[in-house]
């Protein structure tokens, strides 16, 4: 199935047992709902997908979980998120072997490479399988930022198609189109700066708060393609302290509790990880029974078809 690189593509969490062992049924069952509102692809084993406190056989068991759920409806792509490059391209040859769509993939993870090391890394990931890849661009998190002129080295592979842009810093996709044109799609990978991205020219949105609420973050994507601005804003806006839920070292912990409370999933976690309490958890809260108080109805669209 080939990736587009448009629209709405959920970056589902993992769901677990209190126990701690791999919920599949309920983790489907998301999934199940993602797509029923209209998603385009389905990532998994990301950040939000709790990837660092997975064994690579868990990895392939949540990809296979997925790719059952989806039933070929909408492409299944996994994260890359590995300290060496033997293991990234061993894992990538896997999870190409297991039917995965594409990948997302992080420069190498814990060790801070330099541009040589990064772009070495990368490519050499890229040229283990024929699968698409959207790189992930997340320095704030990840501490290696992928600069316009690597940009430019990485343009000379045709693997690399797309981009997840999350600098945080919404003028660098400018600077991005204006050096490499429509070279690569570039998704949103900020929660709280998808609108303003979209606007701007990004071709999709890699989205948090979409696990329990997708309808809403599909209709602010289709409507904001459709030109009627003034009606995604609205929904933004009423969608924004949400959205900031996303951008928080406890994103995990925050999304799941959200889908909780919206009944797509539950809030079992994997230590180190701990569910939310006290203070904390009564904030977090308070902002998502606000927001289920002033649910908006949904303006009626037609989904574009890319």
């Amino acid at each position: 199935m080939k990736v587009a690189w448009n629209g709405v593509y959920p970056a589902v969490t993992t769901n677990f047992h209190e126990d701690e062992s791999l919920d599949l049924v309920t983790f489907q069952q998301n999934i199940h709902q993602q797509i029923e509102a209209g998603v385009d692809g389905i990532i998994v084993c990301g950040s939000l997908g709790e990837s660092g406190v997975l064994s690579a056989n868990e990895k392939q068991e949540v990809l296979n979980g997925a790719l059952e759920a989806a039933q070929g409806r909408v492409p299944v792509i996994i994260c890359i998120a590995e300290n060496t490059t033997r293991n990234a391209i061993d894992f990538a040859k896997t999870s190409a072997r297991n039917g995965a769509h594409g990948f997302m993939l992080l420069p190498p993870m814990r060790y801070a490479s330099d541009d040589k090391e990064t772009l070495t890394y990368l490519h050499k990931v890229a040229d283990a399988t024929d699968l698409p890849i959207m790189l992930y661009n997340n320095p704030l998190a990840y501490k290696t930022l992928i600069t316009i002129d690597m940009f430019k080295d990485l343009a000379q592979n045709p693997k690399f198609e797309a981009v997840k842009e999350s600098t945080g810093d919404i003028r660098y996709m400018t600077d991005m189109i204006n050096a490499l044109g429509d070279r690569f799609k570039i998704l949103s990978g900020v929660d709280n700066l998808a609108l303003e991205s979209l606007m701007m020219g990004a071709d999709g949105w890699v989205a948090g708060l979409v696990c329990a609420f997708p309808a809403e973050t599909v209709a602010i994507y289709q409507l904001s393609q459709q030109g009627r601005y003034q009606e995604a804003l609205e929904i933004y806006r009423w969608f924004y302290p949400l959205l900031h839920l996303d951008v928080s070292e406890k994103l995990v912990q925050n999304i799941k509790l959200a889908e909780v409370m919206t009944g797509l999933g539950t809030e079992h976690v994997r230590e180190p990880r701990l569910k939310l309490s006290g203070e904390e958890r009564e904030r977090v809260v308070k902002i998502i029974e606000e927001g289920l108080a002033k649910r908006p109805a949904l303006p009626s669209f037609i989904k574009e078809v890319v």
